[in-house]
């Protein structure tokens, strides 16, 4: 069990990782939009999406390719333009079927629910603040010289998720609990899509300025 670190690590990195947890951004923005417009099934899979993400994210880290591409000025650049334009592409999905998008059939129901994995996991993918986060973070709580410091990476990034999974799936159900009130409120549902589509284009801006270093 030499990559699982000492107890006191595991601690301070728990503390850090549920106080990140419940810092909104584009991951929590998307879940909360998509719970309150398609339900918490399509909120708990965008959730599974973002997750997922974060665990490629850790083995970019832990195996040292994240570093290539923050080195690399035309790779951090394509990601960046691409996460940008991800999210913008989001803030106008939720302007044009926000608060009108109605699933009907089962065959829509399984393609809308591999779509929202793939939402969550495209939108975590596509950030180049995430991986700077996780580059600058991660090693935080391991030493160069540890011959067991890419198991410990690893497991440190699979333990952040197993830390924030819960919180998030609470969000998600939180959100799916005020959809019928919402969907009695139209107005107010309406006003809703258009500050996630600013939410998503503010986080979309702040991605364009990132700087790799």
């Amino acid at each position: 069990m030499d990559f699982i670190p000492n107890l006191t690590t595991i601690a301070s990195f728990s503390v850090a990782i549920l106080l990140l947890a419940i810092t909104p951004g584009p991951d929590m923005t998307l879940w909360i939009s998509r719970s309150l417009r398609d339900g918490k099934g399509v909120g708990l899979m965008t959730l599974a999406g973002t997750s997922f993400g974060i665990s490629i994210h850790t083995m970019l880290v832990a195996f040292g390719i994240s570093a290539l591409i923050v080195a690399s000025p035309t790779a951090f650049a394509i990601l960046k333009t691409g996460g940008a334009a991800y999210l913008l592409w989001l803030a106008i999905q939720a302007i044009r079927h926000g608060s009108t998008f109605v699933v009907s059939t089962d065959k829509q129901k399984e393609s809308s629910l591999t779509g929202a994995f793939l939402n969550g996991l495209g939108i975590n993918l596509l950030n180049p603040k995430v991986i700077i986060f996780f580059m600058t973070f991660l090693p935080q709580f391991v030493t160069s010289s540890d011959p067991h410091v890419t198991g410990k990476l690893l497991f440190l990034g699979l333990w952040s998720i197993v830390l924030s999974l819960p919180l998030g799936i609470a969000i998600v159900l939180g959100a799916n609990s005020l959809s019928t009130w919402l969907q009695q409120n139209r107005q107010f549902l309406r006003a809703l899509d258009y500050t996630f589509a600013g939410a998503f284009s503010i986080f979309a801006m702040k991605i364009l300025t990132t700087q790799a270093r």
